[in-house]
């Protein structure tokens, strides 16, 4: 680091040349760097994905891994779908759809004369229609399509009745989403609330600085993903986790830098010498610290997924590339412009925080009371992740109101039941008959129907295509026994019989996911330990971390099933009720985003320990003076990203609603219970033993053993 550093500081005209390059050319490339962010979603070798795959070659990409748009319609009081000139209007119906949706695969009560799609009182009625596959849309997303369909069918009525357009895309539609600002703008709406946290932090112009860093970091990495792009796919959750993780880390890291530099200056040293100490500690903390959060996103290639590999070896950029230029751009700017940029100067570096260094004192002499307080809340929360339900979206949490939304009510209101909107699909071939498969599945309990179109759109060379409805959707515990019940029966019909639809392909990114979770948590564990083992020179203090960090992002997740899978907040909020699951992709991303982001607060916080503890030889000064030094640090830049967070949270779309409130709650609980309570008691308990490292491993990790001497007074255990 000392040389890097000496290196960065002879020769500042060529690094801030090098960055304001890069820095410009992202600013005019994030456009098209985000445009070539796309990947098709996939679960590949499982039994769901394929009939998908199949169904989506047959049928020309109708349907299998994308969802239908279900116009539906409640005819008046004392009027059925039997009632004179009624079939002939549904009929016309249906052919209106087929002009507004080209192409598309369609069936309903007119087509087929199925009571699959009519309600038991007869009055109400719909049709399914699974429109062409969007080309610019991810994921079997197609809103344009709910758009088109939703615009043309305005107005259209059956027997007087209005009729609505209902689905996820069009509940999604209008949900108030895809008119928001863009994810770069957020990120600067982001970076506003953090200028406002740095003023308070520095009390001077140096509240710039951090940003500055930021926006070379956040630029810099859209132009290396948008190169990546040119190698492979690369899934569009990376430019969230660019914006975010961009600016949380590369403040993060640019503030424990800043802050060391100003202590150094405030003890006498000036210039350079300043600039080379801060960059020997903080700097070094930095390192540590970028490398363990780059870790905790590139383990998602453990996971057998296209999109999630992709995640991980994009989202791994971002924190390197903060680290980058927070060891070589940030001290060239603080020797060209620190001393100018630190006025007024209203708070000093001299001296640890007052406030901090009390509360350190404090949680030292109530070791026990802090650690078994930390530990009852936090075992409270775990306890209630362990009752997390993965799924899909509960459709009535997508949109509060509008015509989609009154469609979906009509559905449930009729006992036709949400479950419509994701169908099993059932891809049926060889010698089986699509009529006898329909119903066997129709006589599954809490199946409202099952319909085999005998359409040239449904059957195609041997195959065709059989619908089964379930009356709950995937996000309920009855939802879910239903797709357990339907995958049973299908899979008792032959092999020639495969069970498709987003539900299934749903059950199996859950599977291959979360069946290999533990091997993800095991290969960051490892690493993370070794790298902290040879950062702290103790085998104790990492063990502590990685279990800590864990254990935090279960606590996050605890917060996810009550605020929203139970309701115990969603409603009072943001006037949503509880979705009985959590998306299932969510509680991944909190931990990618979380485990790094938490590591970065135990490695400024420790490393300033470990630094004390050498200078002092003492334990509980080392867990005062770090805690006094770090506190406000920590503090700041958890409430950074804690604002960021929140921000998010006000967009309107549900699933970035609960992603937002997960990582909010999990940086707010780490900052505060884990880091600010658990971490010094813990450590205060344990005294001598946080130090010690014997001979062998300390010679494996080619450090310096540490064997710290007997324990002193005040020391914790001997």
């Amino acid at each position: 680091m000392a040389s890097l550093t000496r290196w960065v500081l002879a020769h500042k005209r060529i690094v801030v040349v090098f960055w304001l390059v890069l820095t410009l050319v992202g600013m005019a490339s994030a456009g098209s760097a985000t445009k070539a962010l796309k990947q098709k979603f996939s679960v590949p070798g499982k039994e769901g994905w394929i009939a998908n795959e199949q169904i989506a070659r047959d049928f020309h990409g109708t349907g299998g891994n994308t969802s239908p748009l279900l116009p539906v319609v409640t005819l008046p009081a004392g009027k059925t779908v039997a009632s004179p000139g009624v079939k002939q209007e549904l009929a016309a119906l249906e052919t209106r759809v087929a002009k507004v949706l080209p192409g598309a695969r369609i069936a309903g009560y007119a087509a087929t004369g199925s009571d699959t799609f009519v309600s038991a009182d007869r009055r109400t009625t719909f049709m399914l229609a699974y429109p062409l596959p969007d080309p610019k849309e991810s994921f079997g997303n197609n809103p344009e399509a709910a758009k088109h369909a939703t615009a043309a069918l305005k107005g259209a009525t059956v027997a007087g009745a209005p009729v609505h357009i209902t689905g996820y895309d069009a509940l999604s539609t209008q949900s108030g989403g895809g008119g928001g600002p863009g994810v770069l703008l957020e990120a600067l709406l982001g970076g506003f609330g953090a200028l406002l946290v740095l003023a308070f932090v520095f009390g001077s112009f140096l509240a710039i600085v951090p940003l500055l860093m930021a926006i070379a970091s956040i630029m810099t990495t859209f132009l290396v993903v948008w190169g990546l792009t040119t190698v492979t796919e690369v899934s569009p959750i990376v430019q969230f986790l660019i914006a975010l993780i961009g600016l949380g880390v590369s403040i993060d890291y640019a503030l424990l830098v800043v802050v060391r530099w100003r202590e150094e200056r405030a003890h006498g040293l000036s210039g350079d010498a300043a600039i080379q100490r801060a960059m020997e500690t903080a700097g070094r903390a930095v390192i540590f610290s970028g490398t363990t959060v780059a870790i905790g996103l590139l383990a998602l290639v453990a996971l057998p997924l296209p999109f999630l590999r992709s995640v991980g070896y994009g989202g791994m950029l971002i924190p390197l590339i903060s680290v980058l230029v927070a060891v070589t751009l940030l001290p060239v700017v603080l020797s060209k412009l620190g001393p100018k940029l630190d006025w007024p100067h209203v708070r000093s570096d001299d001296n640890a925080s007052r406030a901090w260094t009390s509360w350190a004192k404090f949680i030292v002499r109530r070791r026990w009371i802090a650690a078994a307080t930390a530990a009852l809340v936090l075992a409270a929360l775990v306890l209630a992740a362990s009752n997390l339900q993965l799924g899909l979206a509960n459709p009535n949490t997508v949109a509060k109101q509008g015509d989609a939304k009154q469609g979906l009510l009509a559905l449930e209101q009729s006992g036709i039941g949400s479950g419509a909107l994701l169908p099993n699909e059932v891809l049926v071939e060889g010698q089986n008959s699509p009529d006898a498969v329909a119903r066997k599945l129709a006589a599954i309990p809490n199946i409202h129907g099952a319909v085999a179109p005998a359409l040239s759109s449904w059957r195609h060379d041997g195959a065709a295509v059989v619908d089964a409805l379930a009356i709950a959707d995937n996000s309920t515990a009855s939802g879910r026994d239903t797709l357990d019940a339907v995958r049973a029966s299908v899979r008792a019909s032959g092999p020639d019989v495969r069970l498709g639809g987003l539900s299934a392909q749903n059950h199996d990114f859950i599977e291959a996911v979360y069946g290999n979770f533990p091997l993800m948590i095991a290969l960051i564990a490892i690493i993370t330990f070794v790298l902290l083992a040879r950062a702290f020179r103790s085998l104790l203090l990492p063990l502590k971390a990685v279990i800590l960090n864990v254990i935090s992002v279960g606590a996050a997740w605890g917060v996810l099933n009550l605020v929203w899978q139970s309701g115990h907040g969603s409603h009072v909020i943001w006037g949503i009720s509880a979705t009985g699951s959590i998306t299932a992709w969510i509680p991944l991303m909190v931990f990618a985003f979380l485990f790094g982001l938490s590591m970065d607060y135990e490695v400024f916080i420790l490393a300033r320990m470990r630094e004390e503890y050498d200078a002092t030889g003492s334990t509980d000064t080392a867990v005062v003076r770090g805690i006094g030094r770090t506190g406000r640090l920590v503090t700041s830049a958890a409430l950074i990203l804690f604002l960021a967070f929140v921000s998010l949270a006000s967009g309107p779309e549900t699933e970035v609603k609960v992603l937002a409130t997960g990582l909010a709650a999990g940086i707010l609980l780490d900052a505060t219970v884990i880091r600010a309570l658990l971490v010094p008691a813990v450590v205060s308990l344990f005294g001598r033993w946080n130090w010690w490292l014997p001979k062998l491993p300390a010679r494996l990790l080619r450090v310096e053993p540490s064997l710290p001497p007997r324990a002193a007074r005040g020391e914790g255990p001997a």
